[in-house]
């Protein structure tokens, strides 16, 4: 028998980052977030984001009432993080792997990034400011 270990990470926490991943999207683009711009983006029913939003302001992650959601801090941590994951797996591919972005490969990737592997990435790509899609690319330690 191998000496690997398989890696499987909670259903429930790639959900919540998810979500984080969302807002900070919409926050990006109109700074006001919404209940009905998340359903739209996640392509999910608004009373189903409602739940996961009290479930994330009951995490204190977020703050949460009818008219907007907003990040607290270790929510906004938790969501820079992903953020910084995914931008730095989508430069990996295009300007490393030379391979078209794979939507399903960056978010199947970026949930199971440490910091560490993180900040290795980041320094082997020579610390990238901007994504493909020309989107800010959260700092890291590293790039200091």
């Amino acid at each position: 028998m191998s000496s690997e270990t398989l890696f499987v990470g909670t259903a429930d926490a790639e959900h919540t980052e998810m979500y984080l991943k969302a807002i900070w999207h919409i926050q990006e683009q109109h700074n006001l977030v919404k209940v009905t711009s998340i359903a739209k983006l996640l392509r999910i029913r608004e009373p189903s984001v409602v739940q996961m939003l009290k479930k994330l302001r009951e995490k204190k992650l977020i703050i949460y009432n009818r008219h907007q959601v907003s990040f607290t801090e270790s929510g906004r941590v938790i969501a820079k993080s992903m953020m910084r994951n995914s931008r730095l797996i989508e430069v990996l591919m295009r300007d490393t792997l030379k391979i078209k972005i794979n939507k399903e490969i960056v978010c199947g990737i970026e949930h199971h990034m440490n910091k560490q592997f993180a900040d290795a990435l980041c320094t082997m790509l020579n610390h990238p400011r901007k994504c493909p899609h020309d989107k800010t690319i959260p700092a890291g330690i590293c790039c200091k």
